[in-house]
């Protein structure tokens, strides 16, 4: 659910402080502005340092439309997700959130009038945000898996982050350094440049997949993850759909399985369908009905490359990343 809370220009967050969170019940917000959605994730840090959700907002507002082809944000896209952003600033202020951190990911770092944005945030909504590199990127989505799941460090992990504008692959393994890449095909940015039909027709599949398979090509990992991580809005909406969910629910998604043809499965029935149809699936949101074709692709395309039987969904991505980067850094600090 979004917040609905009106929200004015004067709605600004209180000056950041700088305390440890064990030092009292402080409270933070993290924001997640991608290519397709915008994410707030409010929490207060019990004096044990474990964070309470205190609201957990997102709303799809396409910030990266026409920037794979334009190179620059569509005016309109681009109020949609600042006004969203304002709306979500002015909900953390009520909660009295002392301290935001937020970054922006693939839509920010590709468009050349990317900064502009970033100031206009920092006007309207005094909401710092930092246009992450995707290692940066890849980094935030391995501590928010590492620590919402509760893996083991002995886990051979690979951990998909499938974005609007780019793929995020980490590679964990015991004794070495996180591999990490952030790959140029997402499901926005993929859906405009080959859709053209709908539902899409086989040639422009066939160059979908092609593009995807090059990428993972170009890679060139020979890993095989005991386990694969999915996270973000992609993979959740395949679970949340494949389960047949009426309305979303964390407790059912975040650490479920989802078996090769299950993933598969639901692949030929977004294939299937015309846009209006999809838009009525249960467990999608229509306003990510037009890309998910090319997202649960670029899923299928990881599994087959990395010979995975099933993935395990998290619904706890970069925002969840941040949080407990501030964690770790304040504890560090003291």
């Amino acid at each position: 659910m979004e917040s609905r809370r009106p929200v004015t220009a004067q709605s600004a967050t209180p000056p950041v402080r700088h305390d440890a969170p064990h030092a009292h019940r402080m409270k933070l917000a993290a924001f997640d502005v991608g290519t397709n959605t915008v994410l707030m994730l409010a929490v207060e840090f019990d004096r044990d340092g474990a964070p309470r959700v205190l609201a957990d907002r997102s709303r799809i507002t396409r910030l990266g439309r026409g920037v794979d082809r334009n190179g620059a944000l569509d005016p309109e896209s681009a109020a949609r997700t600042l006004d969203a952003i304002v709306e979500f600033a002015g909900e953390a202020s009520a909660l009295g959130v002392e301290r935001i951190v937020g970054v922006a990911t693939a839509a920010l770092r590709d468009a050349r009038d990317g900064n502009e944005f970033i100031a206009e945030v920092r006007k309207r909504a005094d909401v710092p945000l930092d246009i992450i590199s995707g290692d940066a990127e890849a980094e935030l989505s391995y501590l928010a898996v590492r620590r919402g799941l509760e893996i083991g460090a002995q886990a051979r992990l690979l951990i998909a982050d499938i974005g609007g504008g780019s793929t995020e692959l980490i590679a964990a393994q015991a004794g070495r350094d996180l591999a990490k890449r952030s790959l140029q095909i997402g499901s926005v940015r993929l859906t405009e440049r080959f859709v053209r039909s709908d539902p899409p027709q086989e040639p422009e599949l066939e160059a979908i997949v092609r593009t995807v398979d090059e990428a993972l090509e170009r890679l060139g990992w020979q890993f095989t993850p005991d386990r694969l991580i999915g996270i973000a809005g992609t993979v959740t909406a395949i679970c949340a759909v494949a389960l047949g969910l009426e309305s979303y629910e964390h407790a059912v998604v975040h650490g479920r399985e989802l078996s090769r043809d299950q993933v598969r499965a639901t692949l030929r029935r977004f294939i299937s369908m015309p846009l209006n149809d999809r838009k009525t699936l249960p467990g999608l949101h229509e306003g990510r009905a037009d890309v998910i074709i090319a997202g649960t692709i670029i899923l299928d395309r990881v599994m087959e490359y990395f010979k995975a039987n099933g993935v395990t969904v998290s619904d706890q991505g970069v925002r969840w990343g941040l949080v407990w980067r501030e964690l770790e850094g304040s504890a560090t600090a003291c």
